[in-house]
């Protein structure tokens, strides 16, 4: 692990640096001894111990990963109708205040090539969620609430995908909460269409956000009013499973709408509609609900690392099994990477030695600044990633802001090169 996250975008053969690592790697991985579990059992006993007794947001998605030269791979199928690959399903445990500890789930699925099955959409649709691929976010919610930190609560976060009536049902079984962007505009139990309910409710409250720059869409940052509505509503069990009666019949959760006030002209305005079981009773639990909505975007940002970052999709390996555990393993390294990253912006005065040891933080010193001279005390967080960015070209103009992910993950391995090599020179 600590070879491959030296180098984490290079190959096997290069991140360990000699055929005999190489070749202990390979032997690794194919010991039936090392399991998925074995792994990450290890890593969540080490990120449970920053997370006990706290409130921690368990964010899950998933991320396709293409294979499509890999034809020869066992057990490989598709990601999707025609693309050779798998689909990674994750929950990551992170701070309300944005800060990444840990892995909490990770599962991949590849798909056999089926011919068309004959049924109606609707046929297809009436199958038990157990027999969905959907059936991923229950399991993940369940494996996730198993492996919390100790005395720690939960609140699980999803995107749209999560919008399903039995896993709203499984959260309230098992006592678990969450915060879940809404598609569906369900019934409640006087038959009227919650989204429209919603979206007509007086506005309770109003907040001010900093909307980012999207550099895909020439987008520049904005300052924007946001109303805010909330209802609690009734939602009626889907008819389509009108005859499971082992599911509620309804269920009594609170909807959430932020909404851009007054939009900039050719933009299409912010609009989030939530569903969460979480108690709201006024504007300022309803806005808390939506900040740590807004901490969803780490996963998106963990499923670039992966692949930018971490080139998994360069992954060469013969069985789909070894593949999954190089996934969870690179899985961690993004987790280290983005912990670096965001505890320098959140807590920039915490000494760094939080998570350099002695000779990386006085090499890191060393090199950042070009000097001979070393400080008895290590720098602070802050001070370390703007020396681990600087390794990794970034320029640091006056407009820039913090250190990016993909700086880090440079300088980082530009840092460990020199590590390795200190002691000769």
């Amino acid at each position: 692990m600590r070879e491959l996250s030296d180098h984490p975008d290079q190959s096997i053969w290069l991140a360990t640096g000699s055929r005999a690592n190489a070749k202990a790697v390979y032997r690794m991985l194919g010991n039936d001894k090392v399991s998925k579990e074995l792994v990450l059992s290890a890593h969540r006993d080490a990120s449970g111990e920053r997370g006990q007794g706290q409130v921690l947001l368990a964010i899950q998605d998933t991320m396709a990963a293409n294979y499509s030269t890999h034809t020869k791979t066992a057990g490989l199928g598709y990601n999707c109708e025609q693309s050779l690959g798998v689909n990674v399903h994750s929950c990551v445990m992170i701070t309300p205040d944005g800060i990444p500890l840990g892995l909490l789930s990770q599962s991949v699925i590849t798909r056999e090539k089926k011919a068309a099955s004959g049924k109606t959409r609707e046929e297809r649709r009436a199958r038990p969620i157990e027999e969905k691929e959907s059936y991923r976010w229950l399991q993940t919610m369940q494996t996730a609430a198993q492996n919390a930190p100790p005395q720690a609560k939960l609140i699980h976060i999803a995107d749209r995908e999560g919008d399903i009536y039995e896993l709203f049902a499984m959260a309230e079984h098992i006592g678990e909460s969450f915060i879940i962007r809404a598609v569906y505009d369900r019934l409640d139990v006087n038959n009227t269409h919650v989204l429209e309910r919603i979206r007509e409710s007086r506005v309770i409250g109003k907040a001010i956000a900093t909307i980012p720059e999207n550099h895909k869409h020439n987008h520049k940052e904005r300052e924007a009013v946001l109303t805010v509505q909330c209802e609690q509503v009734n939602i009626q069990r889907p008819k389509i499973r009108r005859n499971n009666r082992e599911l509620e019949r309804a269920l009594a959760l609170r909807m959430i709408r932020v909404r851009e006030e007054r939009p900039v002209e050719g933009i299409a305005p912010i609009e989030w509609i939530l569903v969460t079981n979480l108690a709201i009773e006024n504007a300022n639990d309803a806005l808390e609900a939506v900040e740590h909505y807004k901490q969803r975007w780490k996963i998106e940002r963990f499923h670039y690392v992966l692949k930018s970052g971490c080139k998994i999709e360069e992954i060469q390996q013969r069985s789909v099994d070894r593949i999954e555990i190089m996934i969870l393993l690179y899985s961690i390294i993004s987790i280290h990477i983005m912990q670096l990253t965001f505890l320098a912006r959140n807590a920039p005065e915490t000494p760094c030695d939080l998570i350099f040891s002695e000779k990386e933080w006085k090499t890191l010193y060393r090199a950042g600044n070009k000097t001979r001279w070393e400080p008895e005390r290590p720098p602070s967080m802050e001070e370390a990633v703007r020396l681990v960015a600087k390794l990794g070209g970034r320029v640091a103009a006056k407009s820039d802001g913090p250190p990016g992910l993909k700086v880090v993950w440079i300088g980082l391995s530009n840092l460990f090169t020199l590590v390795n090599y200190r002691e000769f020179l």
